[in-house]
């Protein structure tokens, strides 16, 4: 899923070292999705966040999913009265 590019968006740059091998087959399979490189790295990542985190949604509220730190502070007894709410 691409989304648009808004130029007057700020975006921090991140760098990541690589092999030789790795960067080469970077290439190798942007070219078989007919995108850029970056695109293809910023696809991946996008793709691999949604797995891991799941729906943006979901992060911005405060629930015990959206973040494991509150989860562990809010599973315990002293707290669970508030679960019957």
């Amino acid at each position: 899923m691409r989304r648009a590019m808004q130029s007057s968006v700020q975006r921090p740059r991140i760098s990541v070292d690589v092999i030789p091998e790795v960067r080469r087959r970077l290439r190798v399979a942007a070219a078989k999705r007919d995108v850029t490189v970056r695109q293809y790295v910023l696809d991946a990542l996008e793709e691999r966040l949604r797995e891991d985190l799941g729906d943006e949604a979901e992060l911005t509220a405060l629930t015990a999913r959206a973040d494991p730190v509150l989860a562990e502070l809010w599973d315990n007894p002293r707290d669970a009265a508030y679960d019957r709410l």
